[in-house]
């Protein structure tokens, strides 16, 4: 049905309210790249409207430290945009504080908690080979 896929992988030994955080961020990253990824508003029966949702399922992974650094490698090699959150973003409590701490780690020494990308099937699959459904 869809010829994209959309995933999130997260370190495995996050606890469950940093692996829900993350995920809600890196979510917000991916829809904001690609807009026409959101519906339509939903409605009830009696008529009150919620706000519309994702048409692509998200397909939620997880994978240790290095794994991620492996993955985060991949996405760059090929060019594929991402949204990326690292450890110490949760020491911070706002938007401008998670780009600075961000701006201060490069590729080889970022500390990557989760990854969220959407690309074509098979350049996702490949790209996050070695990460396992999340259980």
């Amino acid at each position: 049905m869809f010829d994209t896929k959309f995933a999130i992988v997260l370190r495995d030994d996050l606890p469950v309210w940093q692996k829900l955080n993350v995920t809600a961020f890196l979510t917000s990253g991916v829809v904001a790249q690609f807009p026409d990824i959101i519906g339509e508003p939903y409605r009830d029966r009696a008529g009150n409207i919620y706000n519309a949702l994702s048409i692509q399922p998200v397909i939620v992974l997880s994978a240790d430290s290095a794994t991620l650094g492996a993955l985060h490698r991949r996405a760059l090699e090929r060019g594929v945009a991402t949204s990326l959150y690292v450890e110490e973003m949760f020491s911070t409590g706002h938007d401008a504080a998670n780009r600075a701490v961000f701006a201060e780690f490069a590729p080889d020494d970022a500390k990557v908690v989760g990854i969220a990308l959407r690309a074509e099937k098979k350049l996702v699959d490949k790209i996050t080979k070695g990460a396992h459904m999340h259980a």
